[in-house]
């Protein structure tokens, strides 16, 4: 009676796993797409916002590991110190 029952079940519902199977590949791919998509766009947006740290062309940058900044040591080379009031320019790298 339960052999009955699943061999009429399997055949009744064959010709419905083929679609169903070919559209929940396509959404896990295109589920996977997606977020990749969305890291390598997180990445980029991410890049950019800390390209704009200008400590490395400030004239108080010392490059040391220890100090990185003579004024404000505790922001230099984060994303605070993108807006930094003492940010003076380099005027000639070869002093500094």
């Amino acid at each position: 009676m339960i052999l009955q029952l699943l061999r009429f079940l399997t055949h009744t519902s064959q010709p419905f796993l083929v679609p169903i199977c070919f559209v929940c590949a396509w959404a896990f791919i295109s589920a996977i797409a997606l977020s990749l998509w969305t890291a390598v766009r997180d990445g980029v947006n991410t890049g950019k916002r800390l390209h704009q740290i200008p400590c490395t062309h400030c004239q108080y940058f010392t490059g040391d590991y220890r100090l990185k900044c003579t004024v404000r040591p505790s922001i230099a080379n984060t994303e605070a110190a993108i807006d930094c009031l003492d940010y003076q320019p380099k005027t000639n790298p070869l002093l500094y």
